[in-house]
């Protein structure tokens, strides 16, 4: 899942930080994701304003070795971001995101961090550093992990979560009753088995670090509550903003990179438009009437699954425009293209509503002849 932070040097934050607007804004639900730095887009936001952070920053790992991948032998490299800088330069980087999230958090806020060996230690000793007050360190257990290809290790089977409330004072939200449901009646441990991400996670894409939308599910039930705002600064494949729609979480998503951004993009229209098509037919007819066809030399019928070839003789392409505050169509038309629906949507009535997608369908019509 989330991993995308640009490293080096942190001088060049803006002194007087200006938010840029969003690459997808959808205010019904509380959605915005942001393509840029985290350490230049998070002192944009205000004090005191999210309820739940969950990061999933750089692990460092792309030192140019090999993994296992689907069977086979992979390189580790993700991206000049995954890079190590060296220990304290990558501390030093994980000391800034963190305060930027501290200072943006709401006095009983909380957060949590996902990573390897590589770097939750880094982060669980900036936490200290920064005054955060640890609460409990999450195991979660991958049923099937790929296998050490060096036979030097042990298979890498976990990864650490670390959650934290914002200071010593903090009464942070804890849903203890609910988690003991989910647990059978038990109290929930911190060891949590969770499969990786399901191939429906992954339709519009894959990310080097995708995590399950079940795992975030998970920690947005156990510490935040409907409409609470939730902060992802390394949103990655979109994951956070995924669950916290099927919540009823607002979120906030920030990703330095265009593929990472337009994946989370693709994921969260997914999940906001449902598209149903219905076609009732109660009587089909192609002949004018009962007396203008010949049917006298006609006596076979074709049996199910007899292969046909066909003929094109209609072909349409329509557009449809849902409105971005009034969720339903707005403007419906036929056009060769996109750019020629929207000239046509402007010229229209319509025009100075305002649209958040743009849905095509697409009809083709064959004539059947036998072969």
């Amino acid at each position: 899942m989330p991993k995308a932070a640009e490293l080096g040097p942190l001088s060049h934050v803006a002194a007087e930080p200006r938010l840029l607007a969003p690459v997808f804004h959808d205010p019904k639900h509380g959605i915005k994701i942001y393509h840029g730095n985290c350490l230049e887009i998070l002192p944009a936001i205000p004090d005191n304003c999210v309820d739940l952070i969950f990061a999933d920053p750089p692990y460092f790992l792309s030192n140019d070795g090999i993994t296992c991948h689907a069977g086979r032998m992979v390189s580790v490299n993700k991206g000049d971001w995954d890079r190590s800088r060296g220990p304290e330069i990558n501390h030093e980087f994980n000391r800034a995101w963190l305060a930027a999230c501290q200072r943006v958090l709401k006095p009983n806020g909380s957060i949590w961090v996902s990573g390897t060996s590589h770097v939750i230690h880094s982060v669980g000793f900036a936490m200290q550093q920064l005054g955060f007050k640890l609460l409990n360190d999450i195991t979660w257990v991958k049923p099937n992990p790929p296998p050490n290809l060096s036979c030097r290790y042990f298979t890498h089977a976990t990864e650490t979560l670390i959650w934290a409330a914002k200071n010593n004072r903090s009464r942070h939200t804890f849903h203890y009753k609910l988690m003991r449901e989910l647990a059978g009646g038990r109290q929930m441990k911190s060891v949590w088995e969770i499969p990786p991400p399901e191939p429906w996670e992954k339709r519009f894409g894959k990310h080097p670090t995708q995590k399950p939308v079940s795992l975030l599910g998970r920690i947005l039930l156990a510490s935040s509550n409907p409409g609470d705002l939730v902060l992802d600064p390394f949103l990655g494949s979109g994951t956070t903003v995924v669950a916290a729609l099927r919540l009823s979480r607002c979120s906030v998503g920030i990703d330095i990179g265009n593929a990472p951004a337009d994946l989370a993009m693709a994921r969260v229209c997914r999940e906001l438009a449902f598209v149903e098509v219905t076609v009732s037919c109660w009587r089909f007819g192609l002949d004018l009437g009962p007396g203008s066809v010949d049917r006298s030399g006609f006596t076979r019928t074709r049996a199910m699954g007899t292969p046909v070839s066909g003929k094109l003789v209609r072909q349409e392409r329509r557009y449809y425009f849902v409105g971005l505050n009034l969720r339903e169509i707005i403007y419906a038309v036929d056009a060769a293209d996109l750019e020629e629906a929207w000239y046509k949507f402007r010229s229209s009535t319509h025009a100075g509503t305002e649209i958040l997608f743009v849905i095509k369908t697409e009809t083709e019509i064959y004539l059947a002849q036998g072969k």
